[in-house]
């Protein structure tokens, strides 16, 4: 299964563009700070990370403030150049 939930502050939205299919898309980067518990040991986690609302979602997202921080959810895939992993947004909380 390749599913991500991820609670998150929305750090850049770059312009609405749209795929060869003629679907709008909306490319990001999000920032989560949580702490979790491994083995035991709290741990402070810090990421940033990019992602793509790709189709209806876009609309959502074009709407959210600048520094909000939101629950997102969908899945992971690769990079158009095949160099790291892109999250593909397909939900919002």
């Amino acid at each position: 299964m390749n599913r991500l939930v991820l609670t998150a502050q929305l750090l850049e939205r770059g312009a609405l563009r749209y795929t060869p299919a003629g679907l709008p898309a909306l490319d990001l980067s999000l920032k989560h700070e949580s702490q979790v518990t491994q083995d035991g040991q709290a741990r402070q986690v810090f990421f940033e990370i990019k992602a793509r609302a790709i189709g209806a979602i876009t609309q959502q997202v074009a709407g959210l403030e600048m520094g909000s921080t939101h629950g997102f959810a969908g899945f992971l895939g690769s990079q158009r150049n095949g160099r790291g992993v892109v999250f593909h947004v397909t939900e919002l909380d």
